[in-house]
């Protein structure tokens, strides 16, 4: 029909000025953040892309702006471009730093994306929600380490894996109980002496917060 038609193009006009503009008049503009929550969801894989890329930008920028929407984010886990994906993971990272509670459903599907067979970017992502997620309360730690712990013995040496090391981080040096952060400690010492920089600094700083008497 000619009005849904208008509609549409307006969306896809909309999109199409690039992530800045569209989160910041999504941030000023109820209805363009409706918009954009309706493009994420809506048929077209571009628009879809377009609208998540964003919404992680809205969650850099002000993450509590998107609390109302946490349902329709998690919910855009499942569409099968790649791009969405790893940015609606993005967006959850920041989310789960202002208020965790949300992505409780989001593990789920947050999990599988961490074994995405197809983009090692939407893994490291969805590695780095979980761990910000875990880094939040002590039980949360618990709940997820494993899965961490799995993915960086699955994905060691591929060229994800510096940026799982960086969620561990985050995840130790947040609400990690002792014994995830031993047990994280142990599991990237090895890695202290790796010869590329930022795989030594990162395993460093997660032994520093570990045992300081490990044999003992």
């Amino acid at each position: 029909m000619p009005g849904e038609a208008r509609a549409k193009g307006s969306v896809e006009s909309s999109l199409a000025e690039g992530k800045d503009a569209v989160a910041t008049r999504a941030l000023a503009e109820p209805a363009a953040m409706r918009r954009l929550l309706e493009a994420l969801s809506g048929p077209g894989r571009t628009e879809r892309a377009r609208a998540a890329e964003a919404l992680h930008e809205v969650a850099c920028r002000e993450p509590q702006a998107l609390k109302p929407y946490a349902s329709e984010l998690i919910d855009a886990l499942e569409r099968p471009e790649v791009q969405t994906r790893w940015e609606v993971l993005g967006g959850l990272e920041e989310l789960a730093r202002v208020d965790a509670r949300l992505l409780d459903k989001a593990i789920a599907p947050a999990t599988v994306s961490l074994h995405d067979a197809e983009s090692g970017v939407v893994r490291v992502a969805a590695f780095r929600m979980l761990a910000a997620y875990g880094s939040t309360t002590a039980r949360r730690a618990e709940r997820i380490w494993p899965l961490l712990d799995e993915a960086l013995r699955a994905y060691h040496g591929d060229p994800e894996y510096p940026g799982m090391l960086a969620g561990v981080v985050t995840l130790v040096e947040g609400a990690a109980p002792e014994a995830v952060r031993a047990d994280a400690a142990r599991t990237v010492e090895p890695e202290t002496t790796h010869p590329r920089a930022a795989i030594s600094r990162q395993a460093k700083r997660i032994v520093a917060r570990g045992p300081k008497n490990p044999g003992a």
